[in-house]
């Protein structure tokens, strides 16, 4: 009976005429930023984040997360016209997608995308419904030992699993701790690494540095390397988009394997739905009859990808919003999201908003079938969108964000900030170096330090007040192997590098 009341909550919440207004806007900007090649979901999340700032928290996150979504839904347009990912994730679509627009069905791949899309979501909506409140109900026995700890296990989990070297990841992680203890101790209200600057004295603004980070970077990085003359528009007709008996018929069984690989990856905190993407498209190649038809066009190459990422989106918010640990840096602009607003996520989150938590849950199935509604029928819309020049697109989307940006706190130093992490972007791009471990160490670093600090007290600084508690003891073992992995991995890596040199 408390399931489907706290359904009648959510819908109750979700239907109200400005819930509802919101999510379509969430989801029509998503997809519309989403489509812009080279603009991926972190960065439409970044820009539009300031938009949320004046709206109820519950209005707030119900739009973000139609950003969120939709974006990846977007995103799907520029990976298979153009060749172009918007995110990791995204480009594993293009393996197969871009093929099959050069053999003239790429309005059969969009079509595709979209309903592996939607299944995928569906699935993961399912599962956030079920395991969030046995989550939340356990997680309610949790101290600031079991938080650490987890939040710990998060952060190398993240810098560790992702793809790249772990030790820049890392390095990255570190450093974006770093970043998140500038300002003001919370405890003495000692100024820390402000060098005398009053500007931060609050801390550095979340809002520059996703902006800066992604928005910015990714707007530079795409600079003579974006072709948007290359579209054919028959190819992407309503009438060319019709699938085959034999598309749908092969699309089934990847769609289902991606779901569930989707589904796995989204709860564990770090991974996220561009792991998820790569593991479902790899599966689908060991368990192919003719694994050399991939690369090459092959439907399940689009679909096993495409539904495992998007059950990933929607998993993803069960660490987040249960245990306050985000499992993706979209997931940690939307914790910010939570903080800004005055909610701590957590385990409380379940039984102290109810109609924040379930309005968003149901927000997602009105958006899952806004998404069908929008991409299928405009889909002529989201080409021409392709076909703007690029001279004119990217100086647009850069003032928005400086718009953006100033509005939140009127005050010019935010936009140098967007420029200094914009600059700091391209030169970790350019290093190879990866930006996700940086914004979750940023988000997660002042949470760590408060509860590290608290367990300190509780237990008069005593360091093995991690693991006399069993559950922040597995946990921090865990972690131990990560770093062992991790260590291990890298030495691996320069050993074969010397041993390919020395040959």
């Amino acid at each position: 009976m408390d399931f489907l009341a706290n359904i009648s909550i959510g819908l109750e919440t979700a239907m109200s005429v400005t819930n509802l207004s919101y999510c379509f806007l969430g989801v029509f900007l998503g997809t519309l930023i989403g489509v812009i090649p080279g603009i991926g979901s972190l960065a439409a999340i970044s820009m539009l984040f300031p938009l949320t700032f004046h709206l109820e928290p519950t209005t707030a996150l119900i739009m973000l997360a139609g950003i969120w979504y939709g974006s990846s839904y977007g995103g799907n347009t520029a990976s298979i016209l153009l060749n172009i990912p918007g995110t990791t994730s995204s480009a594993v679509t293009c393996l197969d997608g871009y093929p099959m627009t050069r053999q003239g069905r790429g309005g059969v791949a969009l079509l595709m995308t979209t309903l592996a899309s939607f299944v995928g979501g569906t699935i993961g909506i399912i599962l956030l419904m079920i395991f969030s409140p046995t989550i939340a109900h356990y997680a309610l026995q949790f101290g600031s030992s079991e938080y650490f700890a987890l939040m710990l296990m998060g952060l190398v989990a993240a810098s560790t699993i992702t793809a790249g070297s772990p030790a820049k990841g890392l390095a990255m992680v570190v450093l974006g701790v770093a970043f998140g203890i500038v300002g003001t101790d919370i405890y003495s209200g000692v100024p820390r690494f402000t060098f005398g600057t009053m500007e931060l004295m609050d801390g550095l603004s979340l809002v520059a540095l996703a902006m800066g980070l992604f928005g910015v970077t990714e707007v530079i990085y795409s600079i003579g390397k974006v072709d948007m003359t290359s579209i054919d528009r028959k190819s992407v007709s309503l009438r060319a988009m019709t699938p085959t008996k034999e598309d749908l018929k092969t699309s089934v069984m990847p769609i289902i394997r991606g779901t569930g690989i989707g589904s796995f990856f989204g709860t564990l905190p770090g991974t996220g739905p561009s792991i998820a993407a790569f593991m479902a498209y790899a599966i689908e190649k060991q368990v192919a009859k003719d694994p050399s038809r991939f690369g090459k066009g092959a439907m399940e190459g689009i679909c096993a990808p495409e539904a495992a990422n998007n059950a990933a989106d929607q998993t993803a918010f069960i660490p987040t919003l249960t245990l306050g640990i985000p499992g993706s840096a979209s997931m940690a602009i939307m914790l910010g999201a939570l903080m800004i607003h005055g909610i701590n996520p957590g385990p409380g989150l379940m039984t102290d908003h109810p109609d924040l938590f379930w309005g968003l849950v149901m927000s997602f199935w009105i958006g899952n079938l806004l998404l069908i509604l929008l991409n299928v029928p405009m889909i002529g819309l989201w080409v021409r969108l392709l076909l703007v020049p690029y001279h004119l697109l990217f100086p647009a989307v850069l003032m928005f964000i400086c718009i953006g940006t100033y509005t939140v706190h009127n005050s010019a130093a935010d936009i140098w900030m967007v420029a200094f992490f914009g600059a700091l972007g391209y030169l970790m791009r350019f290093l190879s170096l990866p930006p996700a471990p940086l914004l979750l160490g940023f988000v997660l670093g002042p949470l760590m330090e408060e509860h590290f600090r608290r367990a300190m007290l509780l237990s008069r600084g005593d360091f093995m007040t991690f693991f006399d508690r069993p559950i922040s003891c597995v946990v921090m073992i865990i972690t131990g192997m990560l770093l062992v992995w991790t260590v291990w991995s890298t030495f691996k890596a320069r050993k074969g590098y010397r041993t390919a040199a020395a040959k």
